[in-house]
């Protein structure tokens, strides 16, 4: 038997040896009418928060815990990293749920986005934002068992997250403002650990990974920059223009740069600059893709982001283990 091609061929292949089963065994009706919905429905809920497609969470988790690492000299608590990467999950799963929210009435117009469940109807604009606050009030359940400084500024992350979906309408740097709720868990990560407001080299780290978002999500943006312009939708994408190249060039100049001063004033060693120079190295690969602009290499380009941010976040774990 071949193997499913998407996660909607998988959903509809449980809910038919699901159908075959309950008929052999004599289940009551309910079992072969409505639980193949159940399955259906779970599958499109799945692909609202994207968690069939992880890299959102890779991306929003790495400077995470580049925080939490350094925060802890290497040695973070172990409650402290669970919270972490659970209320991650659940924060991006929640954040793409509102986005679909406010871009239902843009998706449907869009080549890349025109098959998701808010966009052909699948599930409902109301189902969407009671998902997005369940899973928000989990996290809020997480970020409760923290200290009083990291509750205040998980709120005002949530109002980042919350807010970002509609500042497109608006703003024409919105992969600035995602960079701005993206890396928000930095400041908390640090309060959290050290139990004070987060120091100045945590802002550094900050606002090296405001670049790195802007950098990455502005490929993500000129994989749709055609579409963006016919449905009047901004990005960094269509701000930079023809020279989109040169000015993702240069911040990723500064993201690198950024962390190699976190790295002196912090003493790191060896370990620490080899994941940048590997990050570095990957920053090459991604511009040499995007050579062409054609759009399934800005993806690429996109996804490639992920071994950056674990470079950065192997070079600091190995020098808080073997260069101390």
């Amino acid at each position: 038997m071949p193997l499913p091609r998407s996660g909607v061929e998988l959903g509809e292949r449980i809910a038919e040896r699901w159908r075959w089963f309950a008929y052999r065994v004599r289940f009551h009706p309910w079992t072969t009418n409505e639980l193949p919905r159940v399955f259906a429905t779970i599958d499109d809920y799945v692909q609202l928060t994207r968690l069939n497609r992880p890299i959102g969470i890779w991306l929003l988790l790495w400077p995470t815990l580049w925080a939490l690492w350094i925060a802890s000299h290497g040695k973070p608590n172990a409650r402290l990293f669970i919270i972490f990467v659970v209320g991650t999950v659940l924060m991006r799963s929640a954040g793409c749920a509102v986005n679909d929210y406010a871009d239902r009435s843009f998706d449907p117009q869009v080549e890349r986005t025109k098959e998701r469940p808010l966009a052909t109807g699948r599930i409902s604009p109301v189902e969407a934002l009671l998902l997005f606050a369940a899973l928000s009030l989990t996290a809020l359940a997480l970020v409760l068992q923290l200290n009083r400084l990291t509750w205040l500024l998980a709120v005002f992350g949530a109002a980042l997250a919350v807010t970002y979906p509609f500042i497109k309408r608006f703003l024409s740097v919105p992969q600035m403002y995602l960079g701005l709720a993206f890396g928000w868990g930095i400041p908390m990560a640090f309060a959290a650990q050290l139990d004070r407001p987060p120091p100045p080299v945590a802002w550094l780290i900050f606002i090296a990974n405001l670049m790195w978002v802007t950098v990455y999500d502005t490929f993500y943006a000129m994989v749709d920059r055609d579409d963006d312009i016919r449905i009047g939708v901004r990005s960094t994408a269509i701000l930079f223009g023809d020279s989109d190249r040169h000015i993702i060039a240069v911040l990723q100049v500064m993201t690198v740069l950024a962390l190699y001063l976190v790295g002196g004033i912090l003493h790191m060693g060896p370990w620490y600059y080899g994941g940048l120079i590997a990050g570095a190295t990957f920053f090459v690969y991604e511009l040499w893709l995007v050579r062409g602009r054609e759009r399934h290499a800005c993806f690429h380009a996109f996804l490639n982001n992920h071994y950056f941010g674990l470079s950065v976040f192997l070079g600091i774990a190995l020098d808080y283990q073997f260069g101390r």
